[in-house]
């Protein structure tokens, strides 16, 4: 099934995969990787080290979602927005197979409202069944942008219809409260000619007044021709409008399976800066206010090889990149579907220009010291966290790049590290959530299994953990009990 080739990022990876920013002053902000460097840590505290699904221990509430759920959580202005399919239905006047966000009340856990999206008539090649929305959402005061599965980038009224039509748009898919209001709609198919390679992904940025995503252009259904190589791997729009202010199509026809990552956002000797991996497995440094390239560096050895199906060794960039002390750090990857093979993880120096392949790599991890990743990297108090798809958690230096420690989750890991409140956690596919202890020396403090698949990260905010599985939403604090699942 296609859910293994998104995360976090989904990232997303789907991958994917998110986390929020803490400090009060940004409040009303959410995003993917908390900042918009994408480091994967919370400056929040009081977070519970231990929480029990099963008794209600230091659960505040619970909510079912979908079936398969991969976007988010984002936590802003009072609420969690998760994206999901359509499979738990909470308004019979749309059944079916479908994209959704949905919207909750981050106190309560009340279902405040959802966005519901039609699947593309192309079917799986560009939008693959019971996938749902797997964008994380930003959310700035009262507005949530994200990339729904029909490869529009969407920005919605934070308080959906329940406080009227903030429109012009009216093509919304409800009209009562209980559903999402569209401030505008851009269409990255109808107005780029772009071929998202299975399903649309990314989670937008913003800077400013300015939202960057990827397209998730990639190959054909045969993974042989590419359909639109002159459509664009990266775009920005005015998230006020959604007029296209740039695109850069410099990926073309090198693009490997598709366009999935997350940019990430600095300011590098005084140029603003948007980093983002593409779908040839190169990373690219862009000038944020008109989309050239900045540098570029391949995440590949020169020797490496894409074979149909993934068997070759040259590999995607499924992860998203962080920025941190003017430095980028990244892994590569394939779509878990290929297997678990020899990876690489880089530290480049972030203040060239042109290519800086074999010029700017500051250290690396490679072969048999790490595998394929699709996960994004945390870095804290002079400690790198990167976990692989292989289930291995590194602890390394990130200016060196040396290994403090490795912990092994025994599952595949397709979501990241998240550092909080003196701890590291990381969920797995098998349903845990490992707790250990921050540092450069490993201290397992616990292994939580939460009933079903992580496949996204943790966020928090207020002193709430917001953990998303694979079919509910969990909000955890310190000395909370709720009823028992299932009474």
């Amino acid at each position: 099934m296609i859910r293994h080739t998104f995360t976090s990022i989904l990232v997303i990876a789907l991958a994917v995969v998110g986390s929020v920013n803490t400090a009060n002053a940004q409040d009303e902000v959410g995003m993917f990787g908390n900042t918009p460097s994408r480091n994967m840590v919370s400056d929040e505290t009081g977070i519970p080290e231990i929480w029990d699904p099963r008794t209600g221990e230091n659960i505040l509430w619970t909510q079912p979602v979908g079936s398969q759920a991969y976007g988010g959580p984002t936590v802003a202005n009072g609420k969690v927005y998760v994206g999901t399919n359509n499979e738990g239905v909470r308004d019979p006047a749309y059944e079916g197979d479908k994209g959704v966000l949905m919207a909750f009340n981050a106190t309560s856990g009340d279902f405040a409202w959802q966005m519901v999206h039609d699947k593309l008539s192309a079917g799986r090649v560009n939008d693959w069944p019971l996938q749902g929305v797997c964008s994380t959402a930003f959310v700035e005061g009262d507005r949530v942008w994200y990339v729904s599965n029909q490869a529009h980038v969407v920005c919605l009224d934070a308080n959906g219809l329940g406080d009227g039509n903030a429109g012009p748009f009216t093509g919304e898919t409800g009209t009562g409260p209980g559903n999402g209001d569209i401030i505008w709609s851009y269409d990255m198919i109808g107005e780029l000619d772009v071929f998202p390679h299975n399903l649309a992904t990314g989670s937008p940025l913003i800077v400013g007044d300015t939202l960057y995503t990827v397209t998730s252009n990639g190959v054909d259904e045969g993974h042989v021709n590419i359909p639109s190589p002159f459509s664009p791997h990266i775009i920005a729009l005015d998230k006020n409008t959604g007029t296209l202010l740039w695109e850069n199509t410099e990926v073309g026809e090198g693009v490997l399976h598709g366009s999935w990552t997350n940019p990430a956002y600095a300011e590098i000797d005084g140029q603003a800066q948007v980093i983002v991996a593409g779908g040839n497995g190169i990373v690219y440094s862009l000038n944020a206010d008109t989309g050239e390239t900045i540098w570029q560096f391949d995440g590949n050895p020169p020797d490496s090889e894409w074979i149909l199906g993934g068997r070759g060794t040259r590999n995607n960039i499924l992860a998203t990149p962080v920025v941190y002390d003017n430095k980028v750090y990244v892994g590569v990857g394939q779509d878990p579907e290929h297997g678990e093979a020899p990876g690489h993880f880089y530290a480049i120096d972030a203040t060239g220009t042109g290519d800086v392949t074999s010029t700017h790599k500051l250290w690396s991890r490679d072969g048999d010291d790490f595998y394929r990743t699709m996960s994004t990297a945390a870095i804290a108090d002079g400690v790198l966290y990167i976990s692989s798809l292989s289930g291995f958690l590194h602890a390394l230096d990130p200016d060196t790049g040396e290994e403090f420690w490795t912990y092994d989750a025994f599952a595949a890991v397709w979501g990241s590290p998240f550092v909080v409140d003196g701890k590291v956690l990381l969920g797995d596919e098998d349903g845990d959530i490992a707790v250990l202890r921050a540092g450069r020396e490993m201290e397992l403090i616990g292994e939580i299994n939460m009933g079903a698949s992580v496949y996204s990260t943790p966020v928090v905010r207020n002193g709430v953990m917001y953990l998303l599985t694979r079919n509910r939403l969990w909000a955890v604090k310190d000395g909370a009990q709720s009823e028992p699942l299932g009474n």
